[in-house]
This record gives structure tokens, sequence and C-alpha cells, in this order.
């Protein structure tokens, strides 16, 4: 009789019987034992899957850094060339050889001073024949104004001599007829005539005396405008022919060094073409194109330093234009930020980088650039290691940025320890493993 003994977790039966089976030897062929074997995996993986185990819950190391409050300065940052104050590309009127130059490059000149002259002895004789038309003008001038008067004035000053002796003698006659008349001597009708013909004799000389004061009139002025309008041309001419003179002395418009000089002694000057230009390098100007969104940060007199290539310090500066209107091509405003320059080691034509101090915050939360992560729409967040060691992601509201350090304008508070390294495609409430932040993780750039 046959007994079973049920063996394993899934009751399989191993038999043991008596009779003819009990007098076989008792040794496992080399097929049994791979079947048996077999049946033992079995056995085993049924077990297993009977009994599963979750796998552990992975864990992130990070870095971290605290939210901590502190002073910060927005800055407006750009790149720039170095140019004088003041520049003049000084250039001819005339078209002339050039007779003589009185300065080299790097020289230093002042305004008003000699720094060319062009060859001009044609001008100069110019300048002696018109001084001659003017002299003469201006005799010409005073002999009509002084002179006597023209012939048809000198008789109608004739004609006003001759009806007054005549009015008068009349009157006379006049006066003497009316004294024999009052004594009865002569008739009525002889005073009447006499009387008569001192009426025209009056009325004779008052039109000798209007003609010649109308004579006199227009004919004097004629005469002195005709004399004042030679006068004033001669004038001109000679006012002209001095310029041309003048123009071949080039002469500096401003204080400054020569900083170029086009042509050598001999050289034709061509007229408005640049001969010589000198610089005001007392102070240099850095012209930059800002952004219409930090150009609005930006005022006049606003605390600015330039970095030059080659000083071992910084240059203090400021701003000193604003420009009222956007460039249409790039939408960015020119700002002109003013540096002195006393020992002229800022050489124009330098690229400087500019910064510019637009606006200071005290106690403002910061933390880390690196720590803001911005999502597809624009909207930013960071990770903050809550006390049960997993991050949270929180959305915040940033503010103005300093170097590697960010302003929190809501969002965070004091002390929370947000992610620097580690948090980019983190899930919420991941475990984590925190770190304090290295050295140059404020650096790295997260926005």
């Amino acid at each position: 009789m046959h007994r079973a003994k049920e063996t394993g977790c899934l009751g399989l039966a191993v038999r043991t019987g008596s009779g003819a089976d009990r007098v076989r030897p008792r040794v496992v062929s080399l097929w049994a034992a791979m079947i048996a074997a077999s049946a033992l995996m079995l056995v085993s993986s049924g077990c297993s899957s009977d009994s599963t185990v979750p796998p552990p819950e992975p864990i992130v190391s990070v870095e971290v850094a605290p939210a901590k409050l502190q002073t910060i300065t927005d800055m407006v940052s750009a790149e720039g060339v170095l140019y004088p104050i003041h520049q003049a590309s000084i250039s001819p009127k005339i078209t002339a050889p050039v007779r003589k130059f009185y300065v080299q490059r790097g020289d230093k000149v002042r305004r008003g001073q000699l720094l060319a002259v062009l060859e001009n002895k044609d001008l100069a004789a110019a300048v002696v024949s018109a001084q001659g038309g003017y002299d003469q003008a201006q005799a010409t001038y005073a002999s009509t104004t002084s002179s006597g008067l023209p012939e048809e004035i000198q008789t109608a000053n004739l004609n006003v001599v001759n009806a007054k002796a005549t009015l008068a003698a009349q009157q006379k006659l006049y006066d003497s007829e009316n004294k024999l008349y009052q004594q009865g001597a002569i008739a009525r009708r002889q005073l009447d005539a006499t009387e008569v013909a001192l009426t025209a004799a009056q009325s004779a000389f008052a039109t000798a005396e209007k003609h010649l004061h109308n004579l006199q009139a227009a004919g004097a002025s004629q005469q002195k405008k005709a004399a004042q309008g030679q006068l004033e041309t001669a004038h001109g001419q000679y006012l002209g022919a001095a310029a041309q003179l003048g123009y071949t002395e080039i002469r500096s418009p401003i204080n400054g060094v020569v900083a170029d000089r086009a042509v050598y002694p001999g050289d034709i000057a061509p007229a408005g073409t640049p001969l010589l230009i000198v610089m005001d390098t007392s102070k240099v100007v850095v012209r930059l194109h800002i952004p219409q969104q930090q150009a609005v940060l930006l005022q006049l007199g606003q605390a600015a330093t330039l970095r030059i290539p080659g000083l071992d310090k910084d240059v203090p500066a400021k701003v000193t234009v604003l420009s009222p209107a956007l460039d249409p091509n790039s939408t960015t405003e020119e700002i002109w930020v003013e540096a002195d320059n006393p020992k002229g080691e800022l050489k124009p034509g330098t690229t400087a980088q500019v910064s510019i101090t637009a606006k200071t915050v005290a106690n403002a939360l910061v933390i880390p650039a690196s720590a803001i992560l911005t999502g597809s729409e624009g909207q930013t967040s960071v990770m903050v290691v809550k006390s049960d060691s997993r991050a949270y992601a929180q959305d915040v509201k940033t503010g103005i940025r300093q170097g590697p350090m960010i302003q929190v304008l809501s969002g965070l508070q004091p002390g929370e320890q947000v992610i620097v390294s580690g948090q980019y495609g983190l899930p919420d409430k991941t475990k984590v493993k925190v770190a304090p932040a290295s050295a140059n993780a404020g650096m790295k750039t997260g926005v």
C-alpha cells in the first residue's frame, strides 16, 4: 500500500511504496534528479509570488540653499565703445595745397590755436583789391553826401529867390497904396488891382518853394541811396575776400589732442574733406543700446562703473544721456555713460563693460538664481525641501537679479530650503538626501 507524503507550498506528493518497490535500490537516476530540481524551482517560484515585497523607495541626492533676507541691487549691464566727450573733424572750406602744419599727432591743442596754413597768395591779393574798392566807395559816398545840389535843384532854388523878391516888392506896393487909399488919394479900384497882384506873387512864391523842397527831398535821397549801395557792395566784396583768406588758416574749435592728420605739407587739401581730427579726451562717453524693459529703470545721474581691459580697477561713471526715442530697428534705447579721464588712461575706441545701478532693495528675500525653474508658459517655481525630507514644487514670483542671486517677491518664506542642484525633472514629493550647496552653486543659471 502506498503512502503519500505532501511537501512544498503547492502540495507536491512524494510517494513511497512497499513490496516490489521496497526492494529497489534507492538510487535516483540523473534524469530523476533533473526532474526533481525543476520541480523544486517551480515550488520556489510559486512560493515567492505568494509573498510579494515592494521595492525600496528611491532617494535622490540634491544640494540646497536657504532663502534669506539681504540687500540686493538691480544692475543693468551692457558692452559699448569709448568715445571722446568732444571731437572735431576739421575740414577746409576751400581747396588748396597745405603750406605748413604746426602740430603733429598726439599734440595737445587749445581752442583757437593755429594748426595749419594753406597756400593763400592769390587770396591775399584779392583782399588787397577788395580793400581798394571799398576805400573808393567810401570816398564816393562822402563826396556825394557833402557836395552841392545838381543843376535842376539850383534852378528851382533861383526861382524861389526871384519869387520871394517879387512878393516883397508887391507887398511894399500894396502897403503904400493902402496908406494912400486911407488918405483918399487913390481910388479903391487901384488898391484892389494891387491886392490881386500881391496874391499872385504869394502863390508864385509858395509854388516855387514847394518845387524846390520836392526836388531836394527826392534827389538827395536817391543820390544818397546810390552811394550807400555802392559802399555796401564794396564792403561785402572786401569781407568775402577776407573770409576766403581766413579759411586758409586752420584753427582748432576745441581743446583737445590731435588724433589724426590726413595729409602731408604740399598735398592738396580738398574742401569738405577732414584734414585734422581733434579729440577732447578729458572725459569719455560709452554709448550703450539697452532693451526697453531695462532702459525704463534708468535715470540721469545714476551711478555706473566701467570695466576696461588692462585696468586693475573699475572706473566710476554716471548716466548723462537718455535717448527720448527707441531705435525702430532694434527697439533699444541709446544711453550715454560718462566718466572722467584726467590721466588719459581711457582710450577712445576701447571696448568697456558697463554696469549701471538701476535699483537697490533692502531686506529683500533672495535665493540663488540656479534654484529657479521656468515652465513652458514662463511661470517660475522652486523645489522646497520640507521637514519630511521630501521635495515639494512651489510657484514663486521673482524680482530683480544681482549676479547669481535673485529676489523672490512671493511664494517663499525666509529660511526655507530650496534645491539649487538636482531639481530638474524631479517629481513632486520625491524623497531626497540633502547636501549643502557647493560654493559655486549660486553661479549656475537656472532661469
